[in-house]
């Protein structure tokens, strides 16, 4: 596959759903002049949302990293988290008790607003878990990746309850040629080990894509051959774009890389609409 200039695929769309890291920024902050592409959108009316699987932090929280780096345009209204999608199973299939969570106190921030008391793992008594009603997955940091893991996995011989994974990403990249292991790859792990069933959001599950649709009135209103999913990830961004029905854009900027992207496209039988260098409008 040619690789295209984004804004000669952008243009030919009204809504555009972009993917967060790899796509518009990394750990060493926004993809150089990612901002031009926004001023290009907003200046020809194409409506844009972030779809993130990034459930360590809520929704204003994670607007305030573009909005700090100069974003504006991008406030909480234009962010859609998988922790979003978590939030709401919570509210209505865990009635009461706690909800044991692996992360950081701060991805704890989807939890506290079901009305449910949060318990990190790190702070779990084995010995004191029978009104854990629920597990969720929601970040790799913020906890001992020896002790607290093992202390999940005994969780769950002794408790059947419902296990959540806000987050299913496998890796993240952190810089240019290097990427870390994401929550996602943990709770792979883990359920592998313990041999349960995990409920997952997030992409490439459909109820990502679904959530998005049914929040973007425009989107609704123009159907989804006008809408265009930007991603980094194959079997992430691109696959789910491409089950929901819609156009899927891949960018070279985050976890494929510009010289492996057709050897991966091929091993693994997902072919995106477009393949770009970057999401930036230039």
């Amino acid at each position: 596959m040619e690789i295209q200039e984004f804004k000669n695929v952008v243009k030919n769309y009204d809504v555009v759903f972009f993917d967060a890291y790899g796509v518009l920024k990394n750990s060493s902050g926004m993809i150089p002049h990612i901002e031009k592409t926004f001023e290009y959108l907003i200046n020809n009316n194409i409506e844009f949302y972030i779809l993130t699987n990034d459930a360590s932090r809520g929704p204003k929280s994670l607007a305030k990293s573009y909005i700090d780096a100069g974003l504006t345009m991008i406030n909480e209204d234009k962010i859609i988290s998988s922790g979003m999608l978590a939030r709401e199973y919570l509210k209505t299939k865990v009635a009461d008790g706690k909800v044991a969570y692996l992360g950081t106190k701060q991805s704890a921030h989807y939890l506290e607003e079901t009305g449910l008391k949060a318990l990190s793992i790190a702070d779990l008594d084995l010995n004191n878990i029978a009104d854990v009603n629920a597990l969720v997955f929601l970040d790799d940091e913020g906890f001992d990746w020896h002790t607290d893991l093992n202390k999940l996995v005994n969780l769950l011989r002794l408790r059947n309850i419902p296990v959540i994974v806000a987050n299913t990403d496998r890796s993240y990249p952190i810089s240019d040629r290097m990427v870390a292991i994401a929550v996602g790859s943990i709770a792979d792990m883990i359920e592998k080990i313990t041999g349960r069933k995990f409920i997952k959001f997030g992409k490439p599950d459909s109820s990502m894509f679904i959530f998005a649709y049914q929040h973007t009135i425009k989107a609704q209103e123009v159907g989804k051959e006008k809408i265009l999913m930007v991603g980094d990830t194959l079997i992430t961004d691109i696959i789910g774009g491409n089950k929901f029905g819609i156009d899927t854009a891949l960018v070279l900027t985050g976890n494929t890389l510009p010289e492996h992207y057709m050897d991966r496209i091929k091993a693994l039988g997902i072919i995106p609409d477009h393949v770009c260098h970057s999401a930036v409008v230039y």
